[in-house]
């Protein structure tokens, strides 16, 4: 993921880089023009100084601080008058007046000549070229080394304005991950920059979008509680009054009967799965005994299992959560009606409820047929049945029980984890709800 921040301070210190380099070498050229300028005209002061005096002890002395440095020499009617202990007895320029630049004593000179004419008396004052250069870098390195070593502060800098300049962003993008999914107010526009209106604008117009298209599925979802519902009660009203007329054990009757109470069935856990989404369904979390919840609802469906003749068992101990009843309860009644419809007659079926590592542990296994581990994800699709529309015969469905499991199991945080049961055969269903999670989204959704 490319960050933004990280993006702006480095090109923004690369461009800083350059123009400084630059400046830097233009800087350097130019300052050394400066100095051997400055160094030129120190060196002819001096070679007039020489001419003058005549190579006076004053001026032997000053030049014999710096004898590796300087050396001179002064004649007069064309003998050496004086000399400094590091120039040679023979003439070390060709006595003509200005600049030149010569070897001598194994080293590179800069000279000036000095022509005194009213005295007939000639001046040579030498400096080594290799210290004078020496010493115009460390003047100039002096003036740009600030410069270089202030860049990494000027990185720093940077990265914490920029950092500052895109705060807003990042409080932006903080305030939208804290919003619930169903909170689809538009973002204030109040005192945001002008950089962000434009996405804010557009995050707005998506909401507004998201909340029509949110309002037309859950109005349609009342009126096919309302549409749908009402004609299959009043399907089954005809058909138990036809059951009167027509002989016990009629085919073509128990056929209709079974279809109604599909397509009720259908038409109920279409209406669940929507109910349950986890972008729509308002929790309202309390704490709950899982182990508790569990056995009200066997209670409640423990009718299916005796006809079937399947043996229903529940381990386990007192499981305190943070959870929505209703929305547990539903899960549970989906794993149970799973189980039992694919649990054969004079089968097993097994709950256990109790704590682990992992947190709060519900499992469900049955004796059934169980379904292949390269399916064990297909089957949480919507409408997706194992082995096609009956998984056995006479078992029917829709295909969205362990979709809404999945739905539910999301809204408390919980994983949810299929394998082979513990008996001969059969498909075992696992989940975990934490119970710091289960604390947190209950008082995230108090908050809500």
């Amino acid at each position: 993921m490319t960050s933004i921040r990280t993006f702006l301070v480095v090109m923004l210190m690369a461009i800083m880089t350059l123009t400084v380099f630059l400046s830097a070498l233009q800087g350097y050229r130019s300052s050394i023009a400066e100095v051997q300028q400055l160094f030129d005209s120190e060196l002819q002061e001096r070679a007039r100084l020489l001419a003058i005096t005549g190579g006076g002890r004053q001026v032997e002395s000053e030049t014999s601080a710096f004898s590796e440095q300087y050396a001179f020499q002064v004649w007069q009617d064309g003998r050496l008058l004086q000399r400094s202990s590091n120039a040679p007895i023979t003439a070390i320029s060709n006595f003509q007046a200005g600049y030149q630049d010569t070897n001598f004593g194994r080293h590179r000179w800069r000279t000036y000549t000095w022509i005194d004419v009213s005295q007939d008396r000639l001046a040579v004052a030498a400096e080594r070229i290799d210290i004078r250069n020496l010493l115009a870098e460390r003047i100039i390195m002096k003036s740009v080394m600030p410069v270089i070593v202030s860049l990494p502060v000027a990185g720093l800098l940077i990265w914490l304005i920029v950092g500052y300049g895109l705060a807003p962003l990042r409080k932006l993008a903080e305030y939208l991950g804290n919003r619930r999914a169903e909170d689809l107010r538009p973002i204030p526009e109040t005192r945001q920059p002008v950089e962000l209106m434009q996405v804010i604008t557009s995050i707005n117009d998506l909401f507004s979008r998201l909340e029509a298209s949110f309002s037309r599925e859950k109005r349609f979802a009342s009126d096919a509680a309302h549409e749908l519902r009402t004609p299959i009660s009043a399907l089954k009203v005809h058909l138990h009054n036809m059951s009167m007329n027509v002989p016990s054990g009629d085919h073509d009757l128990a056929q209709l009967e079974a279809a109604t109470d599909r397509m009720g069935s259908v038409v109920e856990q279409i209406l669940a799965l929507h109910r349950t989404a986890p972008d729509q369904y308002v929790a309202r979390f309390s704490e709950i005994d899982l182990h508790q919840l569990v056995q009200q609802v066997i209670i409640s469906t423990y009718n299916d299992f005796e006809q079937r003749n399947i043996q229903l068992e529940l381990t386990g101990e007192c499981a305190l959560m943070s959870g929505d009843r209703f929305a547990l309860e539903t899960l549970v009644k989906n794993l149970l009606d799973n189980a039992c419809k694919y649990t054969p007659a004079g089968g097993q079926v097994r709950l256990s409820v109790g704590k682990d590592d992992k947190g709060i542990r519900l499992q469900v296994e049955d004796s059934g047929p169980g379904v292949p581990e390269d399916l064990y994800e297909r089957i949480f699709d919507r409408f997706y049945r194992a082995d096609g529309d009956r998984h056995q015969s006479g078992v029917t469905g829709c295909g969205l029980g362990l979709a809404i499991v999945r739905h539910i199991a999301e809204i408390h945080g919980a994983s949810v984890k299929l394998e082979k049961s513990s008996f001969e055969s059969g498909l075992c269903v696992s989940l975990w709800f934490p119970a710091v999670a289960g604390k947190e989204v209950a008082s995230n959704a108090a908050s809500g």
